[in-house]
């Protein structure tokens, strides 16, 4: 029967109409970055110390340098070097008195000043910077500066928890529905953000987004990947976590022009209404609703793309199915995820997998923003180095497949984090250097799971599947092993000889088969054999050629 890749092939796998899609949804890649990251901007926390009134009357009256205010009126650093006391302690001094001299005026109070008590900031705090953030409006510095670690720990732990019901939506309503629906919720939760009036409707609201927001990356990435053919497949996968690294880059440069927060939480969240335009320029994946039994739907989705890509449909194209022999409605369910001991295996490797590149990743980039320096371009140089992360995927999965790039870029990332606990806070320039290292070996690591991951499930347990995975949430759904069987438990096909089934075998040397009781498909190449086999994940990730590996019962 005719399947959606062999209508692509006719009508085109990447013409005018995935090129339009492809573009559009980049867009939604490019604004989930700074929901993702954008804390280092929103929630930066600037050189602070006590407000002491009457401190910059007496200033004034002296003619004081702002260093010789600071010098005369703050306290020094605390034990070993450490700013605590000057960011949170101020002296117990009464700076209104006219006893106060302008030459070192706590000279006449005590001998030496570090005798003199110090007491908290209860006048607020004066902080260095022509911007503002979260931290300077609602002072979260010294015993309240944990709440920014909550302010973020709001967004992934709502990318966890939305992950879980997202992916299910996906799945059960549709892409589209999925990605219209979320990009809605998100943007109107970062527009109440900006405009949030206290610390708990802040966090509340930043939740919300984390629940939503991720679900619409998910499902642009699924998206993309079921419009075009198979030989694009694998390279629009990569550009379109390429377009979040646009978002990132795009990131530093308004943050730099837009300085303080609620503006520039504004500034990304409007447009983000812009693309619900993808409503009429986005049909719903043709794979899922072949998956959903909807048939009729799907044909028309591919004659719309036909006509777009100036191409003529195949006179057989109601004959459309899936590669999947079924018979039914397919349902996605958490338990269909461990159904097989294959299954288990890959769920339980993906979900730590994702787990560590998404702390190391997210950690790397929040490093950024303590490193002492330019914080605007420490950002941007570590973005552009996902670039040439992207393009070594691109280059050398082909050569090396998936198991040796994966392993390598973990070793690469941890031995980056390691050297960097020895590196002295004062060699700025090394810990840059250092850090964006690691940074494009967890772009490699993290880009190269989201391929691991696309081969192991099927269409409609793509986006659960990839919910259910990680502290992070699910960085991405893929269409999957949508050329897998299900995996509902139906009637095997009439048993073939052994002899027969060797010679429909891959002629692909890289794939090595062991013949045994389980029902599968292999891809190598364009040639497509359905056999009895059982692969191992380890000789599926060194395979180049091989796209689809599905444990079936």
């Amino acid at each position: 029967m005719l399947t959606v890749d062999d209508v692509l092939e006719q009508v085109g796998e990447f013409g005018w109409f995935q090129k339009q899609a492809f573009l559009i949804l980049c867009l939604i890649s490019a604004a989930f970055a700074p929901i993702y990251v954008g804390i280092v901007f929103l929630a930066f926390t600037p050189d602070h110390r006590c407000r002491s009134p009457g401190v910059a009357e007496l200033s004034r009256r002296c003619g004081w340098s702002l260093a010789e205010e600071l010098n005369y009126t703050v306290p020094g650093p605390g034990p070993e070097g450490q700013a605590f006391a000057r960011r949170c302690r101020r002296y117990e001094v009464d700076w209104n008195q006219s006893a106060l001299g302008c030459v070192d005026p706590l000279a006449g109070l005590a001998a030496n000043s570090s005798l003199l008590p110090l007491g908290p900031c209860r006048h607020g705090w004066v902080y260095d910077t022509p911007g503002s953030s979260i931290v300077t409006e609602f002072n979260l510095v010294c015993d309240d500066s944990w709440k920014v670690d909550l302010f973020q720990s709001c967004v992934n732990v709502g990318f966890f928890l939305g992950s879980l019901g997202i992916g299910y939506i996906a799945d059960r309503f549709g892409r589209k529905v999925c990605l219209l629906a979320t990009t809605l919720i998100s943007a109107i939760l970062g527009v109440l953000t900006a405009v949030a009036p206290d610390y708990t409707s802040l966090l509340l609201f930043r939740l919300g987004q984390g629940l939503v927001s991720k679900g619409s990356w998910t499902a642009g990435y699924t998206l993309i990947t079921e419009f075009v053919g198979l030989g694009y497949r694998r390279t629009v996968a990569i550009l379109y976590q390429v377009a979040f690294t646009v978002g990132l880059v795009l990131l530093s440069g308004l943050a730099y022009a837009v300085p303080h927060w609620r503006w520039l939480q504004l500034a990304v969240s409007l447009p983000t209404f812009l693309l619900l335009l993808c409503y009429w320029f986005v049909p719903e994946s043709p794979r899922w609703l072949l998956s959903q039994k909807r048939n009729t739907q799907a044909v028309k989705i591919m004659d719309h793309i036909a006509q777009k890509n100036g191409k003529l449909p195949p006179p057989d194209l109601k004959m459309l199915s899936l590669e999947e022999d079924i018979t039914e409605k397919l349902s996605p369910s958490f338990a269909g995820l461990f159904r097989t001991p294959h299954l288990r295996k890959h769920t339980f490797i993906l979900m730590y997998l994702w787990f560590t590149s998404s702390v190391l990743y997210q950690g790397l980039i929040m490093h950024m923003g303590v490193t002492g320096g330019n914080l605007y371009l420490d950002f941007f140089y570590s973005a552009l180095v996902e670039f040439p992360a992207a393009f070594i995927i691109l280059v050398t999965i082909e050569r090396f497949g998936r198991l040796y790039p994966l392993a390598g870029s973990n070793l690469v990332v941890g031995a980056a984090c390691f050297l960097m606990i020895f590196i002295s806070h004062d060699l700025h320039w090394l810990n840059i250097v250092v850090a964006c290292v690691g940074r494009m070996g967890i772009t490699l690591a993290f880009q190269m799971v989201c391929l691991v991951n696309a081969e192991l499930y099927p269409t409609f347990l793509s986006g659960f599947g990839a919910g259910c995975r990680g502290n992070d949430a699910a960085s991405s759904g893929d269409q999957g092993g949508r050329f897998a069987r299900d995996h509902q438990g139906r009637g095997e096909p009439a048993e073939e000889s052994k002899a027969q089934r060797k010679q429909d075998l891959p002629s692909d040397p890289n794939i090595r088969i062991q013949l045994t009781g389980t029902r599968e498909r292999c891809f190598a190449g364009d040639r497509v054999a359905e056999m009895r086999t059982e692969l191992s994940s380890e000789e599926m990730l060194k395979s180049p050629k091989l796209f689809l590996l599905l444990a079936c019962p």
